[in-house]
């Protein structure tokens, strides 16, 4: 699999301008957020669209992920439940979240602890019974019910795996989708029936 071309471009600019340091870039946050701790809310954000596949067709959809540099994904319903999975379905986005999520976070420790990184691969599986979501099943919940991840890297200077520990522990700790899985937040859904909010419950 390949990037896109300008995409990757993008990424390149940044890995040949200079050497990146996380410290130097986090330590005026830190300073930042300890005075203004309201300043560190951020919102991230992505929106479906109808424009070009529209609302009554069943099996698939369009999302906008990010808004810096937006990203389209054509979306499929998964063949499980009656879709095509010719495209990303929402939970392989969701393992892609938590992938990416945790990929990021060993970067960024490792950068802050000096540790070169020539490999990193982080694979995503999630299990659910289909049932549940079909309304098949008796007692069977909707949602996944199993979560399976792996880590393979390869340090430039073969770290004992104590340390190799720590570094996954400090990424762990730090990986935002990770946490939110283990601790999810509750879900408000604003709802608009023809164009209009729907009249709030008391």
């Amino acid at each position: 699999m390949t990037l896109n071309l300008n995409h990757l471009n993008h990424i390149h600019s940044f890995a040949e301008a200079k050497l990146i340091s996380i410290f130097d870039r986090q330590l005026p946050l830190r300073k930042h957020y300890y005075g203004a701790p309201d300043a560190a809310w951020v919102f991230d954000h992505a929106r479906t669209v109808d424009t070009q596949v529209p609302a009554d067709h069943p099996i698939h959809g369009h999302v906008i992920c990010g808004e810096a540099i937006p990203l389209d994904i054509p979306v499929s319903v998964h063949k499980a439940v009656g879709g095509e999975s010719d495209f990303p379905c929402p939970g392989e986005l969701l393992a892609a979240a938590l992938a990416s999520c945790l990929d990021t976070a060993i970067r960024m420790i490792a950068n802050l602890k000096e540790i070169k990184l020539r490999h990193l691969e982080v694979q995503v599986s999630l299990g659910a019974d289909v049932r549940g979501a079909l309304m098949t099943g008796e007692d069977v919940p909707v949602g996944f019910q199993t979560a399976h991840m792996k880590v393979d890297l390869t340090t430039e200077f073969d770290l004992s795996e104590p340390h190799l520990n720590a570094l996954i522990d400090a990424a762990e700790r730090s990986c935002v989708i990770l946490q939110t899985l283990r601790a999810p937040p509750t879900v408000e859904i604003e709802q608009y029936f023809n164009g209009l909010a729907k009249p709030a419950v008391s």
